[in-house]
Formats: C-alpha cells, sequence, structure tokens
C-alpha cells in the first residue's frame, strides 16, 4: 500500500509541474529600476481587468535574461540597455515584432555626505558603488563615461560591485560607499542619498529601456493586453512622475 501511495503522490507531483500556467497570469521580468513604475501600472491595469494576476521578478537586465534562457517562466521582458534584449532576440526568445522603446533614463551620482560635483572629484573618494557591468547595465554605463574620461583606472580600486543598481543605492544610502552610480529615478526615491552631479550625456550611450513580449507571451492575450498598456498615453504621465523620460 505504501508503494501504491508513493506512486500515487508522484503522479500528482508530475501533473502539478507540468500543468500551464493559470488563465489570467503575466509572468513579468523587469530591470530593478523600474520597480516603483511597474507596480504603479500594473496595478491601475489590474483595476479594470481583474481577471489578471501579475507575477512579477525585478533584477539585473542580464541576470534576468539569463534566467529567462534558461526557461524561468516569462511572457514580458523589459531591460534596462538594448544589449539584453538583443541577446534574447538573438536566443529567438524575444519575438522580434513586438520589440519597441518603453522609456529613457538619466545616470546620476548619488550620495549622503561626499563633497563631488564631477566625474574627476571622485578620484578623491575612498569608495565606490557600480552595479556589476557584465549583467547591470547602469554598471556598464558608469564604466563607458569613467573609460571615455580617462578615469576607469584611477578608480579601479575604489568600486565596490553590487549586484544591481538599487542595491548600488542601498551601499550609498548606508554610507557603506562614498557615493554610487545610479539612475536618477532611482536617487530620486532615496531617502537619504541625493544627486550629487548628473553624469554628462556625452560620455555614455543614452540609458535605455527596451520591452518586448517573449515567445511564449504572444500566446498569452493578457500580457499582450498589458504590453498594449505599456505602450499607451495612459502610461507616460505614471513614467513621468518618476522620473523617466518618454522621448
Amino acid at each position: 500500500m505504501k508503494y501504491v501511495s508513493r506512486i500515487c503522490v508522484s503522479v500528482v507531483c508530475l501533473m502539478f509541474l507540468a500543468a500551464p500556467a493559470l488563465a489570467g497570469d503575466v509572468s513579468l521580468s523587469v530591470a530593478a529600476s523600474l520597480k516603483e513604475v511597474i507596480n504603479e501600472l500594473s496595478d491601475a491595469y489590474a483595476k479594470s481587468n481583474p481577471e489578471v494576476k501579475f507575477l512579477k521578478n525585478f533584477g539585473a537586465s542580464g541576470a534576468l535574461a539569463k534566467q529567462i534562457e534558461n526557461g524561468a517562466p516569462s511572457d514580458i521582458f523589459i531591460s534596462a540597455n538594448q544589449e539584453w534584449m538583443e541577446y534574447l532576440r538573438n536566443k529567438k526568445i524575444a519575438d522580434v515584432a513586438t520589440i519597441s522603446t518603453f522609456a529613457y533614463n538619466t545616470l546620476v551620482f548619488a550620495g549622503t555626505t561626499a563633497k563631488a560635483s564631477t566625474l574627476e572629484d571622485l578620484v578623491k573618494l575612498e569608495r565606490i558603488a557600480i552595479g556589476s557591468p557584465k549583467s547591470v547595465p547602469a554598471g556598464e554605463y558608469a564604466m563607458e563615461a569613467l573609460k571615455k574620461t580617462g578615469l576607469d583606472k584611477q578608480l579601479e580600486k575604489k568600486i565596490i560591485m553590487a549586484k544591481d543598481v538599487r542595491e548600488c543605492l542601498m551601499y550609498a544610502e548606508r554610507g557603506e560607499v562614498n557615493g554610487a552610480f545610479v539612475y536618477r529615478t532611482d536617487a530620486l526615491q532615496a531617502k537619504q542619498a541625493r544627486i550629487l552631479f548628473t553624469v554628462p550625456q556625452k560620455f555614455y550611450s543614452r540609458v535605455t529601456y527596451p520591452m518586448a513580449l517573449t515567445v511564449s507571451g504572444i500566446k498569452n492575450k493578457d500580457a499582450t493586453g498589458f504590453m498594449h498598456f505599456l505602450q499607451s498615453n495612459a502610461a507616460k504621465p505614471v513614467l513621468a512622475k518618476y522620473g523617466f523620460d518618454v522621448k
């Protein structure tokens, strides 16, 4: 009897694992810097579409892309740079026809007490937080700026790597570093840290947030509906509220 019971339990488990996502579920894989704006937009969408339930995964764009590649459920992917969207496009995971630009952002340097008003002032500091450039677009943009100004070698022993842009901000908020490279929208959410200076645009590529349905997401009508909502004029005031640019 115990043997039969074990077989029954195994069969039930297999049936559960093989079951498709519930109707109305929309899985989102979104760059960490978009957390507040996506939470507000998804809440607004759910009010008029109460049958839709959102499953959200926020993190570094590179980490999210790798998770999706390895089978993590995702209907919509929003990256903080073009590189990781291109990565999933080349893997034939992001649906090419649905790739579009969601918003733009600006790179800033934020801290609590550091006296720095230009990139050149960073050499006076002891510790600087940057998102790991291998997976965090904010860190990649920051390193691009440091290389273009010739400061990368001078600062390499001062840099503290973080897993995403929100961890960078946390280090700055706690005073564990003198300052951190983050997006303007993140700095505006800070309770302790403030923007010390804006990184001149000429030193790095424009911060662009591409979004797309995945090849599995295009089969989900609720995901398609939310994607259209994100592209609509209704989303723009919310993006602007949090400091994002839409042009």
